[in-house]
This record gives structure tokens, sequence and C-alpha cells, in this order.
């Protein structure tokens, strides 16, 4: 796996904080220079908190101590004052405004590919190719990201289902076995539909998949396999919106590994597919 940013370690734990390790976080993230020049106990000094308190922030982002996080900020390209991510504003043309969309999409996917771990995706493909049914669910925005992923694995050869009803969702749910697999998509992962789902999934003791954006949140923490998407919020495009490309990237990947898994099948599959929709094509 690509080596996690600091950046990128805050961001993804950010919302589940507490508000002094988020005053920690943001003071970090404002001053990244000056913090990695600081001891630990000027860092302290200024925001007011014991070191100990400081210390067991670096541990939580996943540093052995203030030393590790340190020589991890020196070795970064860590520049808060140079981002693409800069904010759209009124003076901006229609093709800076294009373009900054385009730049922040791209550093979304270059910020999850940075989080992807091979282990998961292969324990994800070995589950979805070992389940009777796998059904895919999502609320909102992400069930649009839901529908696409059913379209994309129906030319697949597993078994799969998907419905935007959320009602028609739990009754899938409740209906999943052991050997069945849920694949729930939340930015989130605190959405109360989502959350229900994956209870009701893991009571029948179906697979959980989780694509979300927090790894710490309920949702994720349910999971048997979790995949973090990431994204930067953009006038008039959310964080939440930014992130499904990150997370079509995501699920494009595990699709692409499940298809190579067995080729004879996924290729029947293929056929089956192209041969039923060609009536819809105009003839040559």
């Amino acid at each position: 796996m690509t080596q996690e940013s600091t950046r990128l370690k805050i961001k993804s734990i950010y919302r589940d904080l507490s508000v002094k390790e988020k005053s920690i976080a943001d003071y970090i993230l404002k001053n990244p220079k000056l913090v990695s020049r600081s001891t630990i106990n000027e860092l302290s000094n200024v925001l007011g908190i014991a070191d100990s308190t400081f210390f067991q922030f670096t541990r939580k982002l996943g540093y052995s101590g203030f030393k590790d996080f340190k020589i991890a900020l020196l070795t970064e390209e860590f520049d808060a004052e140079i981002s693409i991510h800069e904010n759209i504003s009124k003076s901006d043309d229609e093709i800076t405004i294009a373009k900054k969309v385009f730049d922040s999409t791209i550093q979304s996917l270059e910020d999850t590919k940075k989080l992807i771990e091979a282990d998961s995706f292969k324990k994800a493909a070995d589950i979805l190719l070992s389940s009777k049914e796998t059904c895919f669910f999502g609320l909102g925005g992400s069930n649009v990201i839901a529908q696409d992923t059913y379209h994309k694995f129906l030319r697949s050869p597993i078994k799969c289902t998907w419905t935007s009803d959320y009602h028609m969702q739990l009754m899938q749910a409740s209906m999943l076995t052991d050997e069945d697999c849920a694949f729930v998509i939340s930015h989130t992962g605190i959405t109360k539909e989502a959350i229900e789902l994956a209870k009701c999934v893991k009571e029948n003791g179906a697979k959980l998949i989780v694509v979300t954006s927090y790894p710490l949140s309920e949702l994720a923490k349910m999971a048997d396999v979790v995949f973090i998407s990431t994204a930067e919020e953009t006038s008039y495009r959310s964080e939440a919106l930014s992130s499904r490309i990150a997370q079509l990237a995501i699920i494009d990947a595990i699709f692409v590994i499940v298809m190579f898994h067995d080729e004879k099948s996924s290729n029947e599959s293929l056929k089956k597919i192209r041969h039923a929709i060609a009536i819809t094509k105009d003839s040559i």
C-alpha cells in the first residue's frame, strides 16, 4: 500500500475526534511546516494542552509516537498553502471552474489510491465469488452508486440484486443467509437506514462489504471488509458528491478482479448480456 499522508490520516478520522483533538488536528493542518520543526513541549504550550495529550493524538493517527509523527511530516510533500483544492471563487471564469473541478476529482482518486490495501480487494473478491447471492445497498446519492454497481456486476458470474426502495432493501436484507453477502455504500457511515440494513445483514450471518469515507464510523466497524474513499469539498460540490468518483473507482477495481478470477464464466456472462441487449442497437 502507498504510504498514507498525515493529512489523509487526519481527514479520515476527523469527524470522530473530540473537540480537543480537533483543535490539535486543525493546528497541524494549518501549520504543517511549523509543527514539523517544533518540540512537543512547544506545541503543547501553544495549544494549551499536556504533552501527553499531543503524544496520544499522534498515536491515534497510527504513529509510534511524536518522533515518528515528526519524521512523517518532514518527509512528506505537505504544503497546506498550495492546494489544487483551492475553492472556486466568483471571479473564476468557466474554464477555471471546470479545471478546478477536474483537479479536485483527480486528487480524490490519488488520495483514495493511497488508502487501498491488497488484502481488502482479495478478501472482497473471495466473498463475492463464494456467496450464493449479493445485495447492493445505498441510500440517497449512495443508492445511485449502488445501482451502478449492480449494473456492472450483472455482467459477472455472481448472482446479485438491487432495489432503490428502502423497505424493499430491508426485506432483501432479512432474507440473506450465512451463504450470502451485502455490499453497502455510505459516504458518512452514519446514515440510520444504512446501519439498520447492516445490522440485519449481520444478524443473519451474511458477509458485509462496506464502501465509506470514515473508517471509524459505526457502519465501517461492522464490516467484514471496508474500503475507504476520500474527497475534498469545493463550492457547490459537497464532499459526499466529490467522493462518488473515488467510490466508483474502488468498485470498478473489485469488478475487474472478480471477472479475471474466472475468465471462462465471466466471458459466458458477458456474451449473454451482449446478446440480450443486441436487439436495442440499430443494425448497420
